[in-house]
């Protein structure tokens, strides 16, 4: 379903109700889709949780790398 903002702000418990139970509720701004409200289960179903190392390894900008430094800190001295 969509939703004005002024509608969505108004009635909030009712979207999220709706986004609950019917599916993902669709809030437009000056007439054009902005947001959508969604169950959270199924957001973390869609979004796949993936690991922010595994997002920056697959980064499609030439030259980025990442890797990890094998320094183990210094040592510390007791006086």
């Amino acid at each position: 379903m969509n939703w004005q903002l002024q509608d969505a702000k108004n009635q909030l418990s009712e979207v999220v109700n709706r986004a609950l139970t019917e599916g993902p509720q669709t809030i437009t701004r000056h007439g054009h889709p902005t947001v959508v409200v969604v169950d959270f289960k199924e957001f973390a179903r869609q979004s796949g949780r993936e690991k922010l190392s595994t997002v920056l390894q697959e980064c499609p900008v030439k030259g980025w790398s990442i890797s990890r430094d094998k320094d183990t800190g210094r040592t510390i001295r007791f006086l």
